[in-house]
């Protein structure tokens, strides 16, 4: 009973994904940015809820702390001033 619990599940689970239609393709947009343009590294800043750009100052805990590239330059990090 147990074993066919299982095989029922698993088939049931097959079917679903089976059954689902192919997602739509995104039309092509000349107006967007190309894919192959990375973006530029950006720090969260929690207390507005939102990214800032490299150089931005901002204060946390009262410590004064810039955002800052890191060495692969893909990504940045909150460091504080020196």
């Amino acid at each position: 009973m147990r074993s066919f619990l299982i095989v029922s599940a698993a088939a049931l689970g097959l079917g679903a994904c089976a059954g689902q239609p192919a997602a739509p393709a995104a039309p092509a947009n000349p107006a967007a940015p190309s894919a192959a343009a990375p973006k530029a590294p950006q720090c969260w800043n929690g207390d507005t809820s939102k990214f800032m750009e490299v150089g931005s100052q901002a204060s946390i805990s009262g410590v004064p702390v810039s955002c800052e590239k890191n060495s692969d330059g893909k990504s940045a990090q909150w460091m504080g001033k020196k």
